[in-house]
């Protein structure tokens, strides 16, 4: 055993080695736009959705599970839009069973979920209780969907820190957080491990670190400018290769697996590509987002930009060190190449040009990057209002991972649009448009070498979106969250990607030409079903209902009622 274990880290080491030497530089001149690409992707593919715990399960408070951050936070007045929260969500804890139907009838090949770390320990603690009830509904979650032969692919964090946690010990602002989540995650290991292939230790850490601890905009809403950012950014990276560690040392020979990170990253596009300022901030923009964690675990350390960067700024400000916390010799070596695939989140694009702030400035990681982004208001923005349509951007960006990091393992965990509308269209043409474009752009990136083994289409459900709460709605599924039951009707866009998962992509274009027309006919009559529903279900909400059909409906009725009290007066 203990030769076999030295054999594989052999391996592993001998493969960074040639992953590091395979790097090249990324070349910003080249950007070429071409036309649609019809072909199919390598046999093999995988195709699936994705969601998170606090965004979908519900049960909030249900069956010994305890408060996470993202609980105390949304029900804090003011955080959330309209006051929303994810208490009950999309009832995901209750009706996970009838989720896996409607995966199995997309014939997804593989679903994305994250674990609950408060389900199942209350206080964060694996010595203080694990809460066995949480743990059996993962075990039946995972379950069902290998019997429906849907490979699990489980995110460790997707943000909800057990509350205790935080107020205990200041959450990922503390070094504690590093051995606390290494016991979660060997705790899953353990009672998961034997039949999940898959893990993410962490879903997007620069929005737990930006959003949570600068800016305030996301669970815990703590606001430290200038420091809370990398303080909480330099705890994450070292719980994520502590947890790489504990696999790596005790589960992988017996269960096989393989332990990435999700980094999201939008693409930065030099305002001008013959300009070598906008290229250099292009590239300190690409490196401040998704450098700052890929940089340290596949190369030790973090980008040179950042240290050169901060540190200068940190100095006008007079500070005796850099804002940037430094790495051991020991800690680059022990991070260095903790990371068997790369998963990467991607939506939208933004032009980048240098733009100087000056040191009276104030402290904040926005300000330390000394750059400005900008999009071109021709790009299409269906829905949030940072998300625009620009799907060549994903190509330059999945060939800027291949370049910079010796062209790893990757697999999209997330990737889709959102709708941002008083009257919700299951006929969502825009987003075929998206996913159509998109997943084309990866076909051509593949088809430049890059190393993309799958694809993650976000989200399967409309579900709470964090700091906007139920506007806005990524779902391929639409959910009422209005009835209690929280009843699923397909968009059009099911039907289309459920044609790319069938044909492994794109295979001709009068083929191609023909799902669009075929899944509009069909969400017609989802459209008919959804007005329906709520007008039996519960009519004294018929005024809110998001349908155009029933908003038609509730015009024809209050003429109706108008002309019926005129009646009554004359």
């Amino acid at each position: 055993m203990m030769l076999q274990q030295c054999i594989l880290r052999t391996c592993h080491v001998l493969a960074l080695v040639l992953c590091v030497s395979a790097s090249e530089d990324f070349d910003w001149t080249k950007n070429e736009r071409t036309s649609f690409y019809y072909g199919t992707f390598p046999t093999g593919f995988s195709w699936g959705a994705g969601s998170s715990a606090y965004q979908t399960e519900g049960a909030w408070n249900m069956d010994g599970k305890g408060m996470s951050i993202w609980d105390t936070f949304a029900h804090k007045k003011g955080k959330i839009f309209s006051n929303d929260t994810g208490d009950s969500s999309c009832e995901g804890y209750y009706k996970f069973k009838d989720d896996i139907t409607l995966m199995k009838d997309m014939k997804l090949n593989h679903y994305r979920f994250s674990i609950s770390w408060p389900r199942i320990l209350p206080s964060g603690l694996k010595s203080e209780h694990i809460n066995e009830k949480g743990i059996k509904y993962y075990n039946d979650l995972i379950n069902i969907l290998l019997e429906n032969k849907i490979t699990p692919v489980v995110t460790l964090y997707h943000w909800d820190l057990p509350q205790v946690l935080q107020e205990k010990y200041g959450g990922w602002q503390n070094i504690s957080m590093v051995n606390h989540f290494n016991d979660f995650a060997n705790l899953c290991f353990e009672r998961f491990g034997n039949r999940v292939r898959y893990w993410i230790t962490f879903n997007n850490p620069w929005s737990i670190a930006v959003e949570g601890y600068e800016t305030g905009e996301h669970a815990p809403g703590l606001k430290l400018k200038g420091t809370g950012a990398y303080k909480a950014a330099h705890h994450i990276i070292k719980a994520h290769a502590k947890v790489w560690h504990t696999y790596d040392m005790q589960w992988r020979s017996k269960q096989k697996g393989l332990v990435g990170i999700s980094l999201t990253a939008d693409w930065g596009e030099p305002v001008d590509i013959t300009n070598q300022r906008d290229i250099e901030a292009a590239e300190r923009y690409i490196q401040f987002y998704m450098g700052w964690f890929a940089t340290p675990i596949f190369n030790g350390d973090y980008p040179q930009v950042m240290k050169d960067y901060i540190g200068r700024k940190s100095g006008q400000q007079g500070l005796g060190a850099s804002r940037l916390p430094v790495f051991s010799p020991q800690e680059k070596s022990y991070i260095k190449g903790t990371c068997d695939f790369l998963g990467l989140g991607h939506f939208t694009t933004r032009y980048i040009t240098q733009k100087n702030y000056p040191s009276g400035f104030g402290d904040s990681y926005f300000a330390d990057r000394d750059l400005a982004e900008l999009v071109d208001p021709q790009w299409p923005d269906p829905g949030s209002e940072w998300l625009y349509s620009v799907p060549w951007g994903f190509r330059r960006l999945l060939n800027f991972v291949k370049t910079q990091y010796g062209n790893p393992m990757i697999y999209v965990t997330e990737n889709g649009v959102s709708e941002k509308m008083l009257c919700t269209d299951l006929c969502d043409d825009w987003r075929m448009q998206y996913f159509k474009d998109y997943i084309n752009e990866m076909l051509k990136a593949i088809k430049d070498g890059v190393n993309v083994k799958g694809y993650t289409a976000w989200s399967l459900l409309d579900n709470f979106e964090w700091d906007e709460g139920y506007s806005e709605r990524f779902g391929l599924y639409y959910v009422d969250f209005r009835n209690k039951n929280k009843p699923r009707y397909p968009k059009a866009s099911v039907q289309f990607y459920k044609r790319i998962i069938s044909s492994n992509g794109f295979p001709n274009q009068r083929e191609v030409e023909s799902w669009k027309r075929k899944a509009v006919e069909t969400c017609s009559s989802s459209n008919q079903l959804l007005a329906a529903d709520p007008l039996i279900g519960h009519m004294e909400m018929v005024t809110e209902i998001v349908v155009p059909t029933v908003c038609t409906l509730c015009i024809l009725l209050s003429a109706v009622f108008l002309m019926f009290l005129l009646r009554g007066r004359l």
